[in-house]
């Protein structure tokens, strides 16, 4: 088994075809067939189903994608960071995110980042949870910051924190009037406004879901695209919405915390399985600094969580 090997059964998966593959190798099809036989017979197991169109991996061919994936992406770093030491180039650190980490901890950590480690090159990319995940496996970033907890084998999830959620009313709603946290249960009659209403799974699926768990019917369900489309429909009386603690972007609504211990939205840490690299550990220290020093944009509760959790 080798490199190219690897490489050339990653394009075959991604395209599920044998003619694309090797178009998008420069390679003829006869010669990528048979290095992907020789592949299947050293390891004694079967790692495609021919038969079907598209060509479908088997769950021992899913297996060894994953980890092929990651083999090539860690030689690319190694190769991209040997190059970068020696020709004393900064080195790269592309950080996915989910946009409502922006109103919380991600800008500080970011300012602390760039403090400490004054030589990183930090490169922001906007992804939702899920297109995390798979930027990930890719090499397309180092780690991520979401909402959304995956199952991907290939991918290490790290809870930095539950963040309480908070009902956004406006000021003419009775809700508002209370000085008190609500219960989730607030919600139930109410008009409800969810974002983001693509791609699925996402943060609205999980507000939906803690709605279910207790048996909560919102009279109706409003889906929108962002968060900034869903306060302007609560300003404008159009529903209510349920947003984390550190999202309260506009002066003119109400803001009243969810009492129901349960009602929070994680913030999780994601990078490859088994990736080593320093600056994992140096974004976790920050990240509880950050948090020890308890900003305002928390709100007035103290933390849930004392440290930092891996999220099994």
């Amino acid at each position: 088994m080798d490199i190219r090997q690897l490489k050339y059964f990653i394009a075959v998966a991604n395209t599920r075809n044998f003619t694309r593959a090797s178009e998008q190798l420069h390679i003829a099809q006869p010669p990528l067939s048979r290095q992907i036989q020789l592949l299947e017979q050293e390891l004694g197991v079967q790692l495609l189903l021919r038969n079907s169109r598209p060509l479908r991996l088997t769950e021992a061919g899913r297996v060894f994608y994953e980890q092929a994936l990651q083999i090539t992406n860690r030689l690319d770093q190694l190769k991209s960071t040997t190059q970068q030491i020696g020709l004393n180039q900064r080195q790269t650190l592309s950080i996915g995110f989910v946009a409502s980490t922006l109103y919380g901890g991600l800008p500080a950590l970011v300012r602390k980042l760039r403090q400490h480690y004054p030589d990183l090159d930090i490169q922001l990319v906007e992804l939702t949870s899920m297109q995390q995940i798979a930027a990930l496996k890719s090499g397309r970033i180092d780690i991520g910051f979401g909402r959304i907890r995956s199952n991907d084998a290939a991918v290490t999830r790290i809870v930095l924190r539950e963040e309480r959620l908070v009902l956004a009313l406006p000021p003419s709603s009775p809700l508002a009037a209370e000085a008190c946290q609500l219960s989730l249960k607030a919600v139930h009659g109410q008009k409800l406004i969810v974002y983001p209403k693509e791609p699925r799974p996402s943060f609205a699926d999980h507000i939906l879901s803690l709605l279910r768990d207790q048996s909560i019917r919102p009279s109706e369900i409003h889906e929108v695209r962002e968060i900034q489309t869903a306060l302007g429909l609560v300003a404008a009386e159009s529903g209510l919405c349920l947003i984390p603690a550190s999202a309260r972007l506009r002066s003119d609504l109400h803001y009243r915390l969810i009492e129901d211990q349960r009602a929070t939205s994680p913030i999780i840490l994601t990078h490859r399985i088994n990736d080593n690299a320093w600056f994992i550990d140096a974004i976790k220290r920050l990240a509880t600094d950050v948090y020890a020093e308890h900003p305002s944009w928390l709100g007035t509760e103290p933390p849930l969580t004392g440290a930092i959790q891996l999220d099994a």
